[in-house]
């Protein structure tokens, strides 16, 4: 991957709801490629976001694809609500998925990107098996239910393994890292091997948030150029 190929997904979990159309018009226009839209059950992890009515109300004015993140038990139960919605991308997760390979098939089915989240926890040889069937992995760089935690080092190596286990197998695969991520840890991230950095607070709490979006999308990594 060549320099500035990596997307960046916003988290709108991080934004201002009191005034969410002027996020949204920021994200349309600043140099962001997805919007990441984190939906929680308050079950599968301890809190609760928005539903799909709001998701809704993004997709109405969002000109880049809605990446979702169905942090919820059961996810089955609304991928077609999810498709419905806006998404481009559905990712689920691996620990509330029992038949995964049947949950992929049934979000490739809909037109959408398939894609499955792992927590810290969890194992990237887990995903060996399906690896050739999922389109985006989600590598949860903290634990997933609230924003602005810290960034768990570990990432970067389960980065380059999941990275070998894909090689030959599905090369097209895009490595997502969601939590913590930030200018520092950006250029590591993406010489580590990850495609896309979701990013929430770091983006929007600062003061010029499209100017946070710039530099992560512009952030050097030397070793990918020599």
């Amino acid at each position: 991957m060549s320099e500035n190929k990596h997307l960046i997904a916003p988290s709108i979990l991080a934004a201002d709801f009191s005034n969410l159309q002027k996020d949204i018009a920021m994200v349309n226009e600043s140099e962001a490629d997805w919007f990441h839209i984190d939906i929680m059950d308050g079950v599968f992890v301890p809190n609760i976001s928005f539903g799909f009515p709001v998701m809704q109300a993004i997709a109405k004015y969002a000109i880049k694809p809605l990446d979702v993140h169905l942090m919820i038990v059961d996810p089955d139960r609304y991928l077609q609500t999810c498709k419905d919605s806006g998404a481009s991308i559905i990712t689920v997760h691996y620990e509330a998925c029992t038949h995964l390979h049947r949950t992929l098939s049934a979000i490739r089915e809909l037109g959408c990107q398939a894609g499955v989240a792992i927590n810290p926890h969890t194992s990237v040889q887990l995903l060996k098996d399906v690896i050739q069937d999922i389109d985006v992995v989600c590598i949860m760089s903290v634990n997933p239910g609230f924003g602005g935690q810290k960034f768990i080092k570990n990432t970067y190596a389960k980065i380059k393994e999941l990275r070998a286990l894909a090689a030959g197998v599905n090369d097209r695969l895009l490595i997502e890292v969601d939590g913590g991520v930030t200018t520092d840890n950006a250029g590591e991230l993406i010489q580590a091997g990850a495609d896309v950095l979701v990013a929430g607070s770091f983006v929007f709490n600062a003061s010029e948030p499209a100017t946070m979006v710039k530099q992560l999308k512009n952030v050097s990594y030397p070793a990918q150029m020599a």
